[in-house]
């Protein structure tokens, strides 16, 4: 563990250790404003070098889930800046992942006037939970004009300045788990002719384009992005391999130049050790890699050089002093996953501490 627990620096990240707390999904944002009761849980788990926020919605089109946070809103950047600051005064270091969820959702989980957006008119297999009507088929998309992606575009941006505005660190990408980013780049989802679909590059454009300008609005060392390479979650159809490889290679390419600070993956069963070879090849920013990782295999990982850092998820879930846990090889708190997505303190803020 020595490397786990010693500090990381590179570029213009600097953390207290190597330890990451992956981003994950808890719905206790009721009106998908942003609490104390968040604020609380994300302070106990300050002892991550790096903490990413639950998925957060640039615009109110990308709420796909219920009590899941935006920050589009006056109320909501106030509401997260109860958690920066609580996060912050125990030296710890927080961004915000910006999720816009696609077409994966519906209507009763969007406020009034929003609609469900996707490349294509493709409607996704399989049900989504809502608070309104419980279990529901998702619903069909309404396919993005260009002209519409435009304006996508430049929520995500302006999401970007509004998560300045509340003290984060700087802000991820969600391009993994089948949403928004993640349908543009399948082929079997992105059916467009217009610059946003066609070719590996047509698809990665939108991608790119995020990147690129949320960097020029807030540094780009405060710009991440996650991906999960051969990953079919959220009913992507899984498309030829050697086209996903030449995929995240361009992808890894074009980022580099932009300078973004990292690039974070998320394994899967799927995932090609070449792919995550090229990825490292092509971008000199900082890699984190995410799912499955063990205190056994964290450090081979940090060793091997593959990655920078590492990401933990459950793990993080039931123990909110998890460093501390790693550091004295003590036992873990197991989740329980019947509150992971409830609203309230159960499951949630109330996991003992060591201390």
């Amino acid at each position: 563990m020595k490397k786990l627990l010693s500090p990381f620096t590179k570029n213009e990240l600097n953390l207290k250790n190597h330890v990451v707390m992956a981003p994950m999904t808890r719905s206790r944002a009721i009106d998908n404003i942003p609490n104390e009761l968040m604020a609380e849980y994300y302070g106990q788990r300050a002892g991550a070098g790096l903490i990413i926020t639950e998925g957060t919605s640039p615009t109110p089109d990308g709420l796909g889930y219920p009590r899941i946070p935006g920050i589009f809103s006056k109320e909501q950047i106030e509401g997260w800046e109860k958690t920066t600051r609580t996060v912050h005064a125990k030296g710890g270091t927080i961004f915000i992942q910006l999720m816009h969820t696609g077409r994966i959702g519906h209507p009763d989980n969007l406020p009034e006037g929003a609609e469900l957006l996707g490349p294509s008119i493709i409607k996704a297999a399989g049900q989504i939970y809502t608070d309104k009507s419980g279990m529901q088929e998702h619903s069909a998309p309404v396919e993005l004009t260009t002209k519409r992606v435009k304006e996508v575009i430049q929520g995500f941006v302006q999401a970007a300045v509004n998560a300045m505005e509340a003290g984060f660190d700087g802000i991820e990408l969600h391009g993994a788990n089948g949403y928004l980013i993640e349908q543009f780049l399948n082929p079997h989802v992105n059916h467009r002719s217009d610059e946003y679909g066609g070719n590996i590059q047509k698809r990665a454009a939108f991608a790119i384009e995020l990147a690129s300008k949320s960097a020029e609005a807030i540094g780009k060392e405060k710009v991440g992005i996650r991906f999960s390479p051969y990953s079919v979650a959220g009913d992507l159809y899984p498309y030829d391999s050697k086209e996903v490889h030449e995929s995240y290679a361009y992808l890894a390419t074009e980022l580099n130049k932009i300078g973004i600070a990292y690039i974070h993956i998320n394994l899967n069963d799927k995932t090609d050790r070449k792919t995550l070879e090229v990825i490292r090849k092509n971008f000199q920013g900082t890699i984190i890699l995410c799912s499955g990782i063990t205190i056994e295999t964290a450090e081979t990982i940090l060793e091997a050089g593959i990655a920078d850092i590492v990401a933990f998820g459950r793990p993080f879930i039931g123990n909110p002093d998890l460093p501390v846990r790693f550091e004295k090889n003590a036992p873990l708190n197991a989740p329980d996953f019947s509150t992971a997505f409830t609203p309230g303190a159960k499951g949630y803020t109330d996991y003992p501490s060591l201390n």
